[in-house]
């Protein structure tokens, strides 16, 4: 359960912060259509505004701020890394959307619309393009049998990092679907955890 290994974090000694930005539900359908068109964009804004909100605290230290997040979340945590990397030191992307031409087209149509009638709004979300912009460490974590954002989504991400002189880690659970159970989801906490106590803490 993601809230237990949050709370399991801020025991560690971590300041946790959660925010539900423009594009999440149960707060209106203005609100939750704030992203159509442009996703990333007015959640990326609201995220740094609770970024400002984190380090105008003096308990929070601004040289060491991490971000997780798994498939809408992963986009999103890569869209923070590469579009402010002097902001995030560490960033754990799970099961993420790179490029919405590849996403499904019952959900990526319902917010995007089709490539062909929204080609801006595909570029300026394609994070493909902004690969050479990374600074962070950054962990990507997919399941290889991923029917939702398949294995092209991070793949492309790496190529286009190799392309662009930046690095990523990566980490794939053979046999995984777009969520962990059991063992798989066990292990990959372990591993997100790792992660920041290796490269944030």
């Amino acid at each position: 359960n993601l809230r237990r290994w949050e709370m399991y974090m801020a025991q560690r000694g971590y300041v946790v912060f959660v925010m539900d930005n423009r594009g999440t539900q149960f707060h209106g359908k203005e609100y939750e259509q704030a992203i159509h068109r442009q996703c990333g964009k007015a959640e990326m804004e609201d995220q740094m505004k609770g970024i400002e909100w984190l380090c105008s605290h003096e308990w929070v230290d601004a040289d060491r701020i991490g971000v997780h997040g798994w498939s809408f979340g992963g986009f999103m945590t890569i869209t923070l890394m590469v579009n402010h990397p002097e902001v995030f030191k560490v960033g754990v992307a799970g099961g993420p959307v790179i490029d919405w031409n590849y996403y499904e087209v019952m959900y990526g149509e319902r917010y995007m619309d089709t490539p062909e009638q929204n080609p801006e709004g595909y570029k300026n979300s394609n994070l493909r393009l902004r690969a050479g912009n990374l600074k962070g460490r950054l962990q990507l974590i997919i399941g290889y049998n991923d029917p939702v954002c398949v294995p092209q989504h991070t793949l492309s991400f790496i190529r286009a990092c190799i392309d662009a002189g930046t690095q990523c880690d990566y980490f794939l659970y053979p046999g995984g679907e777009h969520n962990m159970y059991g063992k798989d989801a066990v292990h990959l906490h372990e591993r997100i955890t790792r992660y920041f106590e290796d490269y944030l803490k």
